[in-house]
């Protein structure tokens, strides 16, 4: 890398001129959606009602109220249906229902103040429908009327750009803030630089890579926002601690060229096994159908490996360029003076041999506070996101309540039912035995031809309550009409299908992240223990993580001061992304400890003075990562988009378990318990780690390493 520097940096900036003139413009090509499962019931319900019934989507509602007038006055009659005739007239629509058509009631509110229109876009595609959305949104507007806009289209409009919004201001927040974290913990700009220069190349190559994906397979604009928290966080976390090697290498005497390659074949093989395990543990959402999903793990990837590959070969070609310096520009910071040292007697090495020294009290303390933080976990509930995900005030949100506040109908996210075959006769029939179930407040015929009908069913409350819930189950349950086929779909369909999903595939999600991680890691350290203590450590981390979400956002706590409203459960792909990012992330935490731990170990063969040694040497870098890692969360758990802000905070709580009660309290007790078994392995996987084992060795003549430890076979601390 110092023979090829100036070539490896032109490629790098290269890569980040492609990235910012293409690359970006991957924001106008992803799409919006892929929340359904292909094979889902709900999805053939939509694709049959297209194919038999044509278009039945009601894509807009469109809510006019007036609070001294009611429906039937000309000041509140004659603006309304002027509006609905311009609209109706649009390219882009292509029907509109509304009170002054068919006088139906149930588009009437309760007290006759309010009356909404439901509008059907000519629009299949979601992107298509955004678009078309945007076009008529003016002409919806009736003069001297309070006129607002919710359904379906609306509502993923609004998240989609509230989420714009509030990623574009965590990068505003997160930016300025890490530079200044990052000035205090190296002391100089020219090396607080250097990572934020690698999370520049990181979510810059991501975007061309995210668009070259797109050009082969569907993409949800959801890989973006996996894109900027992935990416500058990793980018970050890799340069801090190549950077921090680098310069113990410089302060231990050795030249540039020497340091740096001490420092890659260090810290960066330890970036390697880091970077490769997390991007194993998010590849495993590529087995999920839904398209976002996919998408998130597509994101995730790209931004994974690509700064990983940009801390391996850009970092270290620009640490060869400067050379010491790397230390200029320094500030003059009073506590840097007695800067602590790394010879393992420091302050992290007294702590990790005081936990040594009583490790089944501290395990037994740590194992108890992280069961209290997990316990809510066992009532968790699951449910789909509605407009309460967004903002109080945000419109779309505002017409749900509204609609499900003053409406005789209750909802609008009504159960559809296409019953196929049978004839009129039977759809009828079979409605009459819907509107009979319990929480069912009606049932119409809203769509007919040949021997297919639509079947609309209301009931009271949200789309995504216990009773439209209860309402979709017990309708798939009922016996199908004599020679009919029956599909019941809608946002309620939907959700339950999305869960059930979700549900059936998470078992081989759970096992790639393990094989994956217990490969790599026994790869890393030689031992069949390490690698399973490592697995067990990141599920009691996110175990804490996951109770900490369900206490606050399931129930309620913290609600008023964190601006959300609580709905009573989760919606399910939020903890299952949770899960690949903060298993990766605390594998990532393991690596960097149990990297210099080994290292030590193999010098030394001493257990307990291997693990306050590598504590020594990490313990600030991990602390540091941790700290930088949660300001560029909390751009996102500000935002005004519920599950946005639920995984900012679950992501932030995990960070700070995984960085103080995990790796810094129960892994030296843990190891400390295990002796000499931590790098235990059977003859034969020791023969493997010999022969193909990543091991981390020190280059030139001073490196000695032990045989006997690589065996396994080196003596207890």
């Amino acid at each position: 890398m110092v023979r090829f520097r100036w070539l490896v940096l032109t490629a790098a900036a290269v890569l980040v001129v492609v990235g910012a003139a293409w690359g970006t413009g991957v924001f106008g090509a992803l799409t919006g959606g892929g929340f359904e499962d292909p094979k889902a019931e709900s999805t053939q319900f939509r694709e049959r009602t297209i194919a038999e019934l044509g278009n039945q989507d009601v894509d807009v509602l469109v809510l006019y109220s007036n609070p001294t007038a009611v429906v039937d006055d000309p000041a509140f009659r004659d603006p309304v249906t002027a509006t609905l005739a311009k609209v109706r007239a649009l390219p882009e629509v292509a029907s509109v229902v509304s009170f002054y058509d068919a006088q139906a009631t149930a588009l009437v509110s309760n007290d006759r103040h309010a009356t909404y229109a439901m509008v059907q876009l000519k629009a299949l595609d979601p992107d298509a429908k955004s678009s078309a959305y945007e076009a008529i949104e003016p002409t919806l507007t009736a003069p001297g009327i309070t006129t607002r806009t919710g359904g379906t289209i609306p509502f993923l409009h609004e998240a989609n750009t509230q989420t714009s919004a509030d990623l574009a201001r965590a990068e505003t927040f997160s930016l300025p803030v890490l530079l200044v974290l990052l000035v205090l913990i190296f002391g100089g700009l020219a090396a607080a630089a250097t990572p934020l220069m690698i999370g520049g190349i990181a979510i810059l190559g991501s975007l061309v890579v995210v668009r070259l994906l797109n050009m082969v397979t569907d993409v949800s604009v959801f890989a973006v926002n996996i894109i900027t928290l992935i990416g500058l966080g990793m980018a970050v976390d890799y340069a801090l601690f190549i950077v921090s090697r680098f310069r113990e290498e410089l302060a231990g005497g050795h030249a540039p060229p020497a340091a740096i390659a001490r420092t890659m074949a260090t810290a960066g093989r330890t970036v390697l096994v880091s970077g490769l395990t997390i991007a194993l543990a998010l590849a495993s959402l590529l087995i999920f159908p839904q398209t976002f999903l996919r998408s998130m793990g597509f994101g995730g990837l790209a931004a994974v490996l690509v700064a990983m590959l940009a801390a391996l070969t850009a970092l270290p070609a620009l640490l060869a360029v400067l050379g010491h310096r790397i230390n200029a520009l320094r500030i003059p910071l009073p506590w840097r003076r007695g800067r602590e040292r790394t010879t393992g007697d420091g302050a992290w090495a007294r702590i990790a041999r005081s936990v040594m020294r009583r490790p089944i009290v501290y395990a037994a303390g740590v194992i108890v506070i992280l069961a209290v933080l997990a316990s809510p976990v066992l009532r968790i509930g699951f449910g789909g996101f509605d407009e309460r995900v967004l903002p109080p005030g945000a419109e779309p949100r505002a017409v749900s309540d509204a609609i499900s506040a003053d409406f005789p109908g209750g909802t609008i996210g009504p159960v559809e039912v296409l019953v196929s075959g049978g004839g009129q006769a039977g759809a009828q029939q079979f409605a009459s035995t819907i509107g009979s179930l319990p929480d069912v407040t009606g049932v119409q015929v809203t769509a007919a031809r040949g021997e297919t009908s639509l079947l609309t069913v209301t009931y009271h409350g949200e789309s995504t309550g216990d009773a439209a819930q209860q309402v979709v189950r017990a309708i798939r349950d009922l016996p199908a009409p004599a020679g009919s086929d029956v599909l019941v779909g809608g946002r309620t369909a939907a959700d339950l299908d999305l869960i059930d999903s979700l549900i059936s595939h998470l078992p081989w999600m759970a096992l790639i992240m393990a094989a994956a991680t217990l490969i790599l890691l026994f790869l890393a350290f030689g031992s069949i223990v390490l690698p399973i203590k490592a697995v067990l450590m990141n599920l009691v981390s996110i175990g804490a993580s996951f109770g900490v979400v369900v206490w606050v956002f399931q129930d309620g706590h913290f609600a008023d001061f964190l601006g959300f409203t609580p709905t009573g459960f989760i919606e399910p792909s939020n903890p299952i992304l949770m899960l690949a990012v903060l298993f990766g992330l605390a594998t990532d935490y393991e690596v960097f400890l149990l990297s210099r731990v080994r290292e030590e170990w193999d010098r030394t063969g001493d257990n307990t003075a291997s693990v306050a040694t590598g504590l020594q040497h990490t313990g600030r870098i991990i602390t540091a990562a941790a700290l930088l890692l949660i300001v560029v969360v909390a751009g996102f758990a500000s935002g005004g988009i519920a599950f946005i802000k639920l995984i900012g905070v679950g992501m932030i709580v995990a960070i700070i378990v995984d960085a103080t009660l995990v790796r810094l309290l129960l892994v030296p007790a843990t190891m400390r318990l295990l002796g000499r078994w931590n790098w235990w392995a059977p003859g034969p996987l020791g023969a493997v780690y010999r022969r193909f084992g990543i091991r981390e060795l020190e280059p030139g003549p001073d490196t000695a390493v032990k045989e006997d430890a690589l065996a396994g076979r080196g003596r207890s601390g």
